[in-house]
């Protein structure tokens, strides 16, 4: 079994009883390794950038036996420490685990996004929580013009909430 294997059994094991959460993961996961290929990153990048998208809300659980709350501000605070400690459990590079951490700690913070690893977790979370949540045609319009920079994030966007006068 290979390392992306084994992280995204912990998280399954980690978010046991919660399959909303399990979906989400495997859903943003999904995205973000097609994504990190199409967009032809390296191996250890496409690790990291896969690693990160199975772990990026493992803040949930803390912050809302923390504070009653999982906004975006309070998983980026808590997540980096629970994603350290299931990444090192499992025996992944020290080095590795603080570029995750770094992505678990601003995967909701849009402004500057040092990496195509970053910016491919923000996209691939973005396609996931504009269907889970719902969002209008205003909304996912907006975000796909806004928030959405790669080519492979942008297509896959504008496909898949029909934007290309598919509808």
């Amino acid at each position: 079994m290979n390392d992306t294997d084994r992280i995204f059994l912990a998280m399954i094991d980690y978010f046991a009883g919660d399959p909303r959460r399990i979906q989400h993961f495997t859903k943003v996961h999904a995205f973000a390794a097609l994504m990190g290929r199409r967009e032809g990153l390296d191996e250890r990048t496409q690790f990291i950038l896969e690693a990160a998208a199975l772990v990026h809300d493992i803040g949930i659980r803390r912050a809302e036996a923390l504070y009653g709350s999982a906004s975006g501000a309070l998983q980026e605070k808590e997540g980096p420490a629970e994603a350290e400690k299931l990444l090192r459990s499992l025996g992944v590079e020290s080095s590795v685990i603080e570029r995750v951490r770094y992505l678990v700690g601003h995967h909701h913070t849009y402004g500057s996004m040092d990496g195509l690893d970053y910016r491919l977790l923000v996209e691939a979370d973005f396609l996931v929580n504009l269907h889970e949540d719902g969002e209008s045609d205003r909304a996912v319009r907006a975000a796909c013009e806004r928030i959405f920079r790669t080519k492979s994030g942008t297509e896959l966007c504008r496909t898949m909430f029909g934007l290309n006068g598919q509808r």
